[in-house]
């Protein structure tokens, strides 16, 4: 496994997507649905999205864990990365939302799955620091180095710098919070839509860092390792290319391969030498999600990664469990597409 992209990965199909109305005041990336469309007709479009992104990773060899969500009140589950992060280790995060109809995307049954199917040693929940007003949203508010532990945080009402202490001290992170302001003044609302780290290669906007002294310290930090730093402008930030994430597959002969996921409109926006810069070390996996991006997010949002160690034959049994539990749920042979229903 790698410290850095984990090879599972966890998706929301979400079956009532729509863009969430109330997140649209600090989230400058999101925007209206066009006038034409139903909310059926986003729904279904957005569908189509989510299983394309699977099998974009399906066919690179990474694993996939897909859960229903046929909720109609939780319009942005489709991105659980912001409620869970996984950790090399056995440990799990549970972190506390901003917005109060987001709250109730966290499920059990993701917590339940995570613990049969991987080692899970600790589960550590800062949920309870909602009704105080404090938020940490996951790795939304969170660009993780896993190599180098440190935590890459633009401050936010999203992403507390108490919490954010008390998460790096737990986990083992070297906190570096930051100011970033797109060229309006306005901060940006989470972290990972201005950059992502893989393992020998960033993509980040050094240039919405406004104290040059701390966008010198982040841009040190970033390449402290020999990892090559991409930057990238607001302008392509506005089209999703940094919500990106590092992912670890498999080649059909079973040799490790290393994928950056990203939209296609993010992939569009990027120069030919960036494009170069990031294909030394990963292959681009791009996939057209116009509608799910009307909600702010993009893939990277769409992905909670697994960096936990697999129990032994631990996929076969949690495939058969849900297949008794839901039999027209699509589950393949080798139990890298399990599609779980929503708890009740």
């Amino acid at each position: 496994m790698s410290a850095q992209a984990p090879s599972a990965v966890i998706l929301v199909r979400a079956e009532r997507f729509t863009p969430n109305p109330a997140t649209a005041a600090d989230n400058a990336f999101q925007a209206d649905a066009p006038g034409d469309a139903t909310g059926e007709e986003l729904a279904t479009r957005a569908l189509a999205e989510m299983d394309a992104v699977a099998a974009a990773l399906r066919a690179v060899g990474v694993r996939v864990h897909v859960f229903s969500d046929a909720d109609h009140t939780r319009p942005d589950s489709v991105f659980p990365n912001n409620w869970l992060s996984t950790h090399a280790g056995g440990s799990v995060a549970v972190y506390p939302m901003y917005a109060s109809n987001r709250r109730h995307e966290r499920r059990a049954d993701v917590l339940e799955m995570l613990k049969s199917a991987y080692r899970v040693q600790t589960i550590v929940d800062y949920s309870g620091l909602e009704p105080d007003g404090i938020f940490l949203e996951g790795t939304g508010a969170m660009v993780l180095d896993h190599v180098s532990r440190v935590a890459y945080t633009a401050r936010s009402h999203r992403a507390d710098t108490h919490v954010l202490e008390r998460f790096c001290t737990d986990f083992g992170y070297e906190p570096m919070a930051f100011d970033a302001l797109d060229s309006d003044g306005v901060p940006v609302y989470h972290t990972n839509v201005i950059g992502c780290v893989g393992t020998e290669v960033a993509l980040f906007a050094l240039g919405m860092i406004p104290d040059v002294r701390r966008r010198e310290q982040v841009r040190e930090r970033l390449s402290v390792n020999g990892r090559k730093v991409v930057e990238i402008t607001e302008e392509q930030v506005r089209e999703f290319a940094g919500n990106a994430v590092e992912l670890c597959g498999r080649t059909p002969e079973g040799r490790r391969r290393y994928v950056m996921a990203m939209s296609a409109r993010a992939r569009r926006s990027l120069s030919d030498a960036q494009v170069a810069a990031i294909e030394e070390s990963c292959e681009i996996v791009a996939v057209d999600i116009p509608t799910i991006e009307l909600a702010g997010g993009s893939v990277r949002c769409m992905i909670a990664g697994v960096h936990l160690d697999r129990r032994p034959e631990a996929e076969p049994a949690l495939t058969r469990a849900v297949q008794s539990i839901n039999e027209d749920n699509p589950v393949t042979a080798d139990g890298r597409y399990v599609a779980i229903p929503a708890a009740d």
